[in-house]
């Protein structure tokens, strides 16, 4: 996949996150909602001037956008653990149920 891709899609993803629209998040970075719009299609690569005036419009350090490593969807990563889990003795089995617990539980 290309950066670009992997950019917009990232821009979007964060942007949904905050639960602003574009036009708002736009507006706060201080760009247009149609340059915006543009680099979340992939359409438009922007500057790093623009990548930073965009961090600032999700508030977020502009490093954050750059992190361009593909994203899973939820739905594989829960296939491969359960391909993981169907293959363990009941002793691996019970650890890590052990491990899962201490991760999510506060």
């Amino acid at each position: 996949m290309k950066h670009r891709t992997l950019f917009a899609q990232r821009v979007r993803k964060l942007r949904k996150a905050a639960k602003l629209s574009l036009e708002n998040a736009a507006e706060r970075g201080n760009i247009t909602g149609n340059f915006w719009g543009d680099v979340e299609r992939g359409n438009k690569v922007p500057s790093l001037d623009t990548i930073v005036a965009m961090a600032r419009g999700l508030a977020l350090p502009p490093s954050v956008l750059l992190l361009l490593e593909r994203e899973e969807d939820p739905r594989d990563i829960r296939k491969r653990i359960d391909v993981l889990l169907t293959k363990c003795n009941p002793q691996q089995l019970e650890m890590a149920h052990r491990i899962i617990k201490v991760l999510l539980e506060p």
